[in-house]
């Protein structure tokens, strides 16, 4: 017969088993301090720089090294100078642009409305001038142009008269063998006895070519010249010779015929001057010329003396005004007036 164990509780259990041992805790190493770990950095870094130098060739200059503080010294500069000119422009502001008010067509209905409308409307242009449209230059009338705002007269024919004789001063000293000169001429006109001949001709082209001329339309500048015809020679010519009181008759009654015929045309009276020298007169046998022709000879000593008639000058006048040939406009101004 077969036992049954004692103890069944225990012979079912299992064998009872040894527990793991219990792990020490590691060991941890103290960390070196913030300023310890700087300055081996630092040391590390040197040592590195150094080693880095000696084993590695030198650089070579830079050219942006060279230019760059130049083109960062323009570049401050050009800034400046932008700044300067965008605030020199904020401060001149162009003045506010206001809108016109188109008129209002007229109607019958309402007259006054109109009225203001177009009074709005110019009163709006002439305060906006940078709006409103150039007005076309409207060309100076004749004979209103001078280098100084003077007015000039409309003087574009003009007639050069040669007498035979030696000067207004030797004429006015024989008022009877003159009388015309004396009593008509002088009074009519105006004097200028310190001129000569030359003097005289060259203010009668100076009048006609003047840059007034321009004013005028198609008109274009004439200058007529005349001359005394030659004393005869021989005996023919003894009432006439020169030195004489016949030859300031002859020149005198000439002078007084030419002027009568000038100026009665209608061009004198609206734009002429009629210039009166003395000269050398002579026929061409004198002179060596071809039959038929005679000279003029004009000097500059002594002054013959010039008269001026013309509706534009001072009648009566004795004028020491000068003449100068290269600037005439100051003369033209002196002794010609509108």
């Amino acid at each position: 017969m077969t036992g049954t164990p004692e103890n069944p509780s225990h012979a079912d259990a299992p064998p009872a088993t040894a527990a793991p041992p219990v792990p020490s805790p590691a060991r941890v190493l103290p960390l070196p301090s913030t300023r310890a770990s700087a300055v081996l950095a630092a040391a590390m870094l040197a040592i590195g720089v150094a080693v880095g130098a000696a084993i590695a060739p030198a650089p070579q200059p830079s050219f942006a090294n060279q230019r760059l503080p130049a083109l960062i010294a323009s570049l401050a500069a050009k800034a400046r100078a932008d700044a300067s000119a965008q605030a020199s422009t904020a401060a001149v502001q162009p003045p506010p642009v206001s809108a016109q008010e188109t008129p209002t067509p007229a109607t019958p209905s309402a007259p006054a409305r109109t009225s203001s409308s177009s009074a709005k409307s110019t009163s709006g242009a002439s305060s906006s001038p940078s709006t409103s449209a150039p007005s076309a230059s409207t060309p100076a009338p004749a004979g209103s142009t001078g280098a100084k705002g003077a007015t000039l007269p409309p003087v574009t024919s003009v007639w050069l008269i040669q007498l035979s004789g030696s000067s207004f001063t030797e004429a006015l000293a024989q008022p009877t063998a003159a009388p015309y000169i004396d009593s008509q001429l002088i009074p009519a006109g105006t004097l200028l006895s310190g001129w000569s001949a030359l003097t005289g001709s060259a203010f009668a082209s100076s009048a006609a070519l003047s840059e007034r001329q321009a004013d005028f339309g198609a008109t274009p500048p004439l200058l007529y010249s005349y001359v005394q015809p030659a004393c005869p020679e021989g005996a023919a010519g003894a009432a006439c010779a020169p030195g004489t009181p016949g030859q300031l008759t002859a020149a005198d009654e000439f002078l007084k015929a030419t002027v009568s015929q000038i100026t009665a045309t209608a061009g004198f009276r609206e734009h002429g001057l009629i210039v009166v020298t003395f000269a050398t007169v002579a026929l061409s046998t004198a002179a060596g010329l071809p039959a038929g022709a005679s000279t003029a000879t004009l000097t500059s000593q002594p002054p013959g003396g010039v008269v001026l008639l013309s509706p534009f000058v001072h009648a009566g006048a004795r004028s020491s005004t000068t003449f100068n040939p290269s600037s005439p406009t100051q003369s033209l101004e002196k002794l010609l007036h509108q």
